[in-house]
């Protein structure tokens, strides 16, 4: 086991493992906690009673957050003609077809967000061995497939977030910047927790938040008391 900085042993000595803390103690003691030497992302960590084997538990989607991620985004457009023009006067980084595939082919990765119009999709499927395991693939549940190439690019540079369970039935997502105010953050965790909550599947039975987490990139897990919201 790698040792631990003695900044780490600090930090972990202001947090009371055997205790839930309120959203609003969490966020303050995270924040305190933070041991990066940059602007450090806040982050959720959700451990949900949900079996990601089975469809109807197969939690994914997108939001915006109120008070956005503090990260501005590159976004890589896959469109042409109008809706190509439509991407580039929205905002987007990057716009192209055949050859942003062969560019990407080629090992370039300089973007966070792909958006493809429906029309594109069978030439961007040629990249689903290198887009799919980066979590980039384009997909109409994330709203990054879409004809609303306009709105898609809004609202990733406007702080959009997406989310989806793992195998072990855990969700992680960035809910801002260490720099953010608390109310700010607590505000971004209240939509982002709506959202999670809303999407509990049917079939789900006792607890469905089974561990809920705030943490900062380098900094030590802060448990919320689930029943505190």
């Amino acid at each position: 086991m790698a040792k631990k900085s003695k900044k780490m042993q600090e930090a972990l000595k202001k947090v009371d493992v055997t205790k839930e803390y309120s959203v609003a103690e969490a966020v303050a003691l995270a924040k305190e906690t933070n041991i990066a030497k940059f602007d450090a992302t806040v982050e959720v960590a959700y451990r949900l009673n949900v079996d990601p084997k089975k469809a109807d538990q197969q939690i994914r989607g997108a939001m915006v957050l109120p008070n956005g991620t503090g990260k501005t985004q590159s976004v890589l457009v896959f469109a042409k003609g109008e809706k190509a023009k439509e991407a580039e006067a929205a905002g987007a980084d990057f716009v192209g077809e055949a050859d942003m595939v062969e560019k990407i082919k080629g090992g370039w990765f300089g973007f966070d967000v792909v958006v493809a119009t429906p029309d594109m999709m069978a030439q961007v499927g040629q990249l689903g061995r290198v887009l799919g395991p980066k979590g980039l693939m384009p997909n109409p549940k994330t709203g990054t497939v879409t004809m609303d190439v306009t709105k898609a690019v809004e609202e990733v540079k406007a702080g959009k977030v997406t989310y989806r369970v793992d195998k072990q039935g855990n969700i992680h997502v960035p809910i801002g910047k260490v720099s953010f105010d608390d109310a700010k953050l607590i505000e971004n965790f209240e939509a982002l927790n709506d959202v999670i909550l809303k999407a509990k599947p049917a079939a789900t039975k006792g607890a469905y938040i089974q561990n809920l987490t705030i943490t900062t990139t380098f900094g030590p897990g802060v448990k919320v008391d689930k029943f505190s919201f």
